[in-house]
């Protein structure tokens, strides 16, 4: 689809460029914050081809658009709300769409601020601390499912340079995921990322097992993620508070020092000890949970995950996979909530087998091959959701799909994945395509038994 003609079509329904406030995306969605939106411009959003769905989110509309459009048509969008001056005789119109794009801004702070309510705030710096690890999560992940396969069909080859290089650089990630989360956590809470960063390796530095104190010695890395997530946005709140209060003159010297002196020692002697408590904690209560639940934990777990991706309260469950990760070298959780998009699949191709819309057919048709590889937000907006039962259905399918896979104890050796693609980082591959199998058939079943109201061809 040509992404500059999608753009402009989407910017003629929803322009002047005085009515958009701010553009954004995120992977599959087009946010856009507007001075004014109607029921004829919504109306008119869902006819574009390319469109797959909207979902308005307080003063928010997203348009579901894709992996890799989303950006693409933001951009143009962004570009078309301010043109770049032809020649000198438009300076002072250009400076004219400068104020008003500025004062545009201004408002929309305004309203971010009417609607940031601690939990959003909270789950908004989660995500901007983890999401931009993903990329790096899929790409070891493969990598090390390959080279996991590669194995178990020749187990001779282990010795192979080329194989070890690639075992080292699928687990690049995880060495330094510490100090990954170290940087972002400080960026997101207004620190400098680089001493985040600088704490993180603090707390993971190994010579800190040749160090006793108070007859215990200390364990680099205890704590995990939750440890580095409490010094780094202390260490981020300690230098805000500090460069306030430090003359200008000394600033540059003084607050650093300060920062990783007072942070360092409450990570050694409270946060640290607190994060092992915490990260311990969390481990093996979902462990156990999955566990002694079994199937029952996995039904439940599966089932409602759709219903917190649609909320946004999936992203508070980042931590815990990255923590898992780490402590057990496992991810028992993500196989089952993977399965919610099995569900997805399953009853929006029941969905396209019962309607006669054409243009529910074709958004269907597009939007699949993303959701096989685990990004279902398309389906979710643009088809289950917007239809009711559908999305009861694919919840089920979801839980389902869930039940195979706790009751088998199913892991992955990363997180954020989904879909086929995860089946290759799975300690139980043929058992994980078993349970996805199971959440495409039942989700289509119990999508094919509710019914739904067919939409009229507009």
């Amino acid at each position: 689809m040509n992404q500059e003609k999608l753009a402009r079509e989407i910017f003629a329904v929803i322009g002047p460029a005085e009515n958009i406030q701010q553009v954004q995306n995120c992977m599959t969605r087009l946010r856009l914050y507007l001075v004014k939106q109607d029921t004829a411009m919504l109306s008119a959003l869902k006819k574009l081809d390319g469109v797959l769905g909207l979902h308005e989110n307080g003063d928010e509309l997203q348009i579901v658009l894709g992996p890799g459009r989303a950006a693409a048509v933001a951009k143009i969008i962004s570009g078309l709300c301010l043109p770049a001056p032809a020649d000198a005789k438009e300076t002072i119109t250009t400076a004219a769409a400068k104020a008003k794009v500025g004062n545009g801004q201004e408002l929309h702070a305004a309203i971010r601020k009417k609607n940031a309510t601690p939990a959003k705030l909270f789950f908004k710096r989660i995500a901007g601390i983890f999401l931009p690890l993903i990329p790096a999560f899929i790409a070891c992940g493969l990598i090390s499912g390959i080279i996991n396969i590669v194995l178990k069909l020749h187990p001779a080859l282990a010795g192979m340079p080329i194989l070890q290089l690639g075992s080292v650089m699928g687990s690049a990630v995880f060495w330094g995921m510490n100090l990954f989360v170290g940087i972002n956590t400080a960026k997101e809470f207004g620190g400098s990322p680089v001493l985040g960063g600088t704490l993180a390796a603090f707390l993971t530095h190994p010579a800190l097992a040749q160090i006793t104190l108070n007859e215990t010695p200390l364990m680099p890395g205890r704590g995990g993620i939750i440890a580095v997530l409490l010094v780094a946005a202390l260490g981020a709140w300690l230098e805000k508070q500090l460069r306030q209060r430090i003359p200008e003159m000394f600033d540059l010297f003084l607050t650093p020092l300060l920062v990783l002196l007072l942070a360092g020692t409450a990570a050694v002697f409270i946060l640290q000890p607190l994060g092992g408590v915490i990260s311990e904690s969390i481990s093996q209560a979902t462990t156990t949970a999955i566990s002694r639940g079994g199937a029952l934990t996995g039904f439940i777990l599966g089932g409602i995950w759709l219903p917190m991706v649609m909320l946004g309260l999936h992203q508070a469950l980042t931590p815990i996979h990255a923590e898992l990760l780490l402590h057990d070298g496992i991810n028992v959780l993500l196989p089952i909530l993977a399965m919610a998009g099995g569900g997805q699949v399953g009853a929006s191709l029941a969905v396209y087998c019962k309607t006669k819309n054409t243009l529910l057919k074709k958004t269907i048709i597009s939007a699949l091959p993303v959701a096989l590889i685990g990004i279902g937000e398309p389906l979710i907006y643009g088809v289950t959701l917007p239809l009711g039962r559908p999305f009861l259905a694919a919840c089920i399918g979801g839980a389902c799909g869930g039940a195979v896979q706790a009751f088998a104890a199913v892991g992955a050796t990363t997180m954020g994945m989904s879909g086929l693609p995860l089946a290759a980082v799975t300690n139980q591959l043929p058992v994980y395509l078993l349970g996805l199998m199971v959440a495409y058939l039942t989700g289509f079943i119990a999508a094919w038994l509710l019914r739904f109201d067919d939409p009229v061809e507009e």
